[in-house]
């Protein structure tokens, strides 16, 4: 008789977090890294799940900051003063909003509203 895989809550829930938080540690490409490292050391579907979201979020966040860089370089710097701040707060929002989700819900996988997604 088949048996469904049982994971381990704590876990999923610890793994999903660290996915999606690894943006917070730094704005370089190396906090990237976290998602993808547990991509593929992990088993767990849900983790994966938010693994890939996580990593397709990074892939925005520095898309839309090259866009909105360039366009800031381009106005001298205005379009920057006006879009950098909500910008920053697109992405820390959307990144805490992950981080609760998860804590709260660690059987369903987040997805970030908005995204376009690459994996």
């Amino acid at each position: 008789m088949y048996e469904p895989k049982s994971y381990d809550p704590e876990k999923r829930k610890l793994l999903s977090i660290l996915c999606h938080g690894s943006i917070f540690f730094s704005t370089l490409v190396l906090s990237v890294g976290v998602p993808i490292a547990i991509l593929f050391i992990s088993d767990d579907p849900i983790v994966k799940e938010n693994a890939k979201e996580s990593i397709n979020f990074h892939f925005n966040v520095w898309f839309w900051g090259l866009v909105i860089g360039v366009l800031g370089f381009l106005t001298l710097g205005l379009l920057l003063f006006v879009l950098g701040p909500i910008g920053y707060l697109l992405h820390w929002g959307l990144s805490i909003w992950a981080i609760v989700h998860c804590f709260n819900s660690p059987n369903q996988s987040f997805r970030y509203p908005f995204i376009l997604r690459l994996l």
